[in-house]
């Protein structure tokens, strides 16, 4: 029998369901964990959230998102950082140490990456003492690099390493996400360092598929159906050191039009087949 102890549905996959559908599915599947996007638990509010987490035993591996650190303008730039201290709030009251940032893109006309990366740097920077206050990690993720434009112009795990070195490990973080990084030639020499620094907060997975959507965001996959060889990088990632939870985050169309309660199944089975042998 597999052991699913360290399985976890990121919300994201089932686009669909509420926050209740969402932790339903998690009781009747045997799935321990869950990741929540911010979107779903604002419907329900977050008291309500973690309650309606907590009460059933689930525990929360991650909360999904704040960043958007990029803004040029005073005005953006105090938006950002004001929703990024709502998202720590957020992921103390659901009783998760772990928040994920998706660091942001160029702005609008914007074309000195450089300076959007200072800019990054700098609210980073801001953001970890009131992180840190209230025992919440701050989780980069490197996107891949299609979407450094609008989105993160953090591509490689080397880069978000760089970003979190000034910082404890306990402060900044790291994800290893396998759609974003699986096709990175140092990705293997990253993930060790990564570990050495005790930085891996959250371990990912879900497949790179081709052709590449319409809408880019949507490519991603259910383990097996594309490119990634999944029992390599776990393999790495757990030579690394990482024990913690194993998200499955996928963003796709299909899979968002299917049967939950059948995507959760189908899910275990993956994950049984290409991750857990070698997690």
């Amino acid at each position: 029998m597999s052991d699913f102890s360290r399985l976890s549905l990121n919300t994201a996959t089932t686009k669909k369901w509420t926050l209740e559908q969402a932790v339903a599915g998690c009781v009747k599947a045997g799935i321990p964990a869950l990741g929540p996007w911010r979107d779903r638990v604002a419907e329900i509010g977050t008291e309500r959230a973690a309650k309606l987490i907590s009460n059933v035993g689930l525990r929360v591996s991650a909360l999904c998102r704040g960043g958007f650190l990029t803004a040029a303008d005073p005005a953006g730039r105090e938006a950002a950082m004001a929703d990024n201290r709502s998202a720590v709030l957020e992921a103390e009251i659901l009783g998760t140490a772990e928040l994920f940032l998706v660091v942001g893109g160029l702005a609008n006309g914007e074309k000195d990456v450089v300076a959007a990366r200072h800019r990054i740097a700098d609210r980073l920077d801001e953001l970890v003492p009131f992180a840190v206050e209230h025992g919440v990690r701050l989780v980069l993720e490197p996107l891949h690099p299609m979407y450094a434009a609008d989105r993160a112009l953090i591509s490689t795990l080397g880069q978000a390493l760089d970003l979190a070195a000034p910082y404890p490990a306990s402060a900044v973080g790291v994800a290893v996400d396998t759609f974003h990084v699986w096709w990175d030639p140092q990705l293997q020499e990253q993930i060790a360092r990564a570990g050495r620094d005790g930085r891996i907060a959250s371990y990912q997975v879900c497949d790179f598929n081709l052709p590449i959507a319409s809408d880019a965001l949507l490519s991603r996959g259910m383990m097996g159906d594309g490119f990634v060889d999944f029992p390599t990088i776990t393999r790495w990632v757990a030579e690394a050191g990482y024990t913690g939870d194993i998200e499955v985050e996928i963003f796709n169309q299909e899979i968002w039009d299917s049967n939950g309660n059948d995507v959760l199944e189908t899910m275990k089975s993956r994950y049984a087949e290409l991750v857990l042998p070698w997690a």
